[in-house]
C-alpha cells in the first residue's frame, strides 16, 4: 500500500502567473507573496513538479494530496487557475499527486478543501457536503486567513489564529455535522487545533465522548511532534490519524520522524492504511 502525505500545497504555473498579473492583494511581486494578512517570501522552486517528486522520494513517500490553502484568499478567477493547472500537474505526475478542489465538488479531484470558518454555517455548506458524501469524497478542513492583533509577533496567526479556527470548526462538526453527514469522511488539518486536549472538557459539559470518538473524522499531523501525537494516539487510537506535512510551508522532517518513531505499525497506519481508506 502506498505511503501518503495528505497535506501539501503546490502552485501550478497558471496560478503563479495569475498572482503575478494582479494589482490587488493577493499577488506576487518577484518572490514576495503579498496577502491581506501580510507579506511572505516564497521559494517558487518548491512549486516545480520535479522538485516536489524529489521531496517525496527523499521522504520515502509515494503520494501527495495537494490542496489550495484557503489562507491565500483567492478570488474565483485565481481559484479557477489553480483548478485547471493542478489537474495538469496531477496528470503529469505519474500517479504521485492527487488534488483537492477549492470548495467545490469537481471531476478529477479526490475531495474538497474548505476554510475552517466555513463550518460555522453548515447550512450554507449543505450542497457541497451532501455531494461529497454522495461521491464518497473527502472534506479537508484547513485554516483560513487570520488577522493578528496589533503588535503581535509574526508567528501569531499560525500558532494562535489557525489553531483557534480549527478548534471551532471541529466543535461545529461535532455539534451538528457528523450526525447530518455520518458517512462523509472529514480530515481536520493540524490535529483540529488540538482536538485531543478538549475531549475531557467536552465531557465535563455533558458531551458524550464515545459519540465524538465514533465520528467519521481524521486528524492530520502537520507541525506536531512526539507529545501531541502520543496524546492523539492515546485518545483516538491509531485509526484516526493521517500523516500530513504542510509542505512547502513547513519542513516535513520533524513530524515525519516523530510519526515513524512510534514504530512501523503506527507509521504504516498513519501514512498508509488510514489515508488509503480515505483516498485509495
Amino acid at each position: 500500500m502506498p505511503a501518503y502525505d495528505v497535506h501539501q500545497h503546490l502552485w501550478p504555473e497558471s496560478l503563479i502567473e495569475g498572482l503575478r498579473a494582479r494589482r490587488e492583494r493577493p499577488r506576487l511581486r518577484g518572490e514576495m507573496l503579498e496577502l491581506a494578512s501580510g507579506d511572505w517570501e516564497i521559494d517558487l522552486r518548491a512549486h516545480a513538479l520535479d522538485a516536489r517528486l524529489a521531496l517525496l522520494d527523499r521522504d520515502e513517500l509515494d503520494i501527495a494530496v495537494i490542496s489550495c490553502a484557503p489562507t491565500l484568499a483567492l478570488d474565483e478567477e485565481l481559484l479557477e487557475a489553480y483548478h485547471e493547472g493542478i489537474l495538469e500537474l496531477v496528470a503529469a505526475s505519474g500517479g504521485r499527486l492527487m488534488a483537492l478542489s477549492g470548495g467545490t465538488a469537481r471531476a478529477g479531484f479526490v475531495g474538497a478543501c474548505v476554510a475552517a470558518d466555513a463550518l460555522a454555517d453548515l447550512a450554507e455548506l449543505t450542497p457541497l457536503l451532501s455531494e461529497l458524501e454522495r461521491r464518497d469524497s473527502v472534506l479537508f478542513v484547513h485554516p483560513g486567513p487570520a488577522e493578528p492583533p496589533y503588535g503581535a509577533p509574526d508567528w501569531w496567526p499560525a500558532v494562535v489564529g489557525y489553531t483557534a479556527q480549527m478548534q471551532a470548526a471541529y466543535a461545529a462538526w461535532l455539534a451538528q455535522g457528523f450526525a447530518a453527514w455520518p458517512s462523509l469522511k472529514v480530515v481536520f488539518a493540524i490535529l483540529a487545533g488540538g482536538a485531543p486536549f478538549q475531549l475531557e472538557r467536552l465531557a465535563s459539559r455533558g458531551v458524550d465522548s464515545r459519540a465524538v470518538l465514533e465520528a467519521n473524522v481524521y486528524l492530520e499531523t502537520a507541525s506536531y511532534g512526539d507529545r501531541a501525537l502520543e496524546l492523539s494516539l492515546a485518545t483516538y487510537g491509531v485509526g484516526r490519524l493521517v500523516y500530513g506535512s504542510d509542505t512547502p510551508v513547513i519542513e516535513a522532517g520533524a513530524t515525519l520522524r516523530s510519526v515513524r518513531g512510534f514504530g512501523q505499525a503506527v507509521a504504516d497506519a498513519v501514512s498508509r492504511d488510514n489515508p488509503g481508506r480515505l483516498f485509495g
